[in-house]
């Protein structure tokens, strides 16, 4: 029995660690900002309504405007499915928000594919495979970028990221229920691979 409690306690200590040293990779790496030059801009998918992005994926579309005009690459991908009733899915919406604020249509393609992360980017490595293209710039949220970059490069994309610095999920009084929701994520996809990805909440 003593030995089965040592057993036990550095298990849960050694989980602990491994929780912590992913915790600060997330931060690390939500400090990051790689602007290419990239085959393409990849907006990961966030909620929207009735065809208008909600704050969230505003956000994303903003920066993946600005990296756009600043030549980060030639086009811009928007990707995400819709929920059931939904009158656009969330790749339709941002393809029509970045037509709007003056992206042109030809360099706009939408893939309105995935509920979340992984099935959103298998969705989009498939696009880009059939394109020739294999290097992309991610936009998401900061906290969000080590999960999805990490996804990205397991399915075959040479994947930076430049994240938004604005909007609902970068303001620091919930900084910490971010951090902790990816680093629980990321463990998750790390341990268990595509399984793992579903294992929390759908959407990235």
């Amino acid at each position: 029995m003593r030995l089965l409690r040592r057993i036990v306690v550095l298990a849960v200590l050694a989980g602990a660690v491994y929780l912590a040293v992913t915790a600060i990779r997330v931060v690390q790496v939500a400090g990051i900002d790689d602007r290419g030059p990239a085959d393409a801009i990849v907006v990961l998918g966030a909620s929207q309504r009735n065809g208008s992005p909600a704050p969230v994926l505003e956000a994303r579309l903003e920066q993946a405007k600005a990296l756009y005009a600043e030549k980060a690459a030639p086009r811009v991908v928007t990707v995400g499915g819709g929920q059931p009733g939904d009158r656009s899915t969330e790749a339709r919406a941002g393809k029509e928000w970045l037509i709007e604020q003056g992206v042109p249509a030809r360099d706009v393609i939408a893939v309105p594919t995935g509920t979340d992360t992984y099935e959103s980017l298998e969705a989009v490595s498939a696009e880009m495979r059939r394109q020739g293209w294999r290097s992309a710039v991610l936009v998401t949220d900061p906290w969000h970028e080590l999960r999805s970059r990490a996804m990205a490069r397991d399915l075959g994309l040479d994947a930076v990221t430049s994240p938004t610095r604005t909007g609902p999920s970068t303001g620091t009084p919930r900084s910490a229920r971010y951090v902790a929701r990816e680093t629980l994520a990321y463990a998750a996809y790390s341990l268990l691979g595509e399984r793992g990805s579903r294992l929390l909440s759908k959407g990235p």
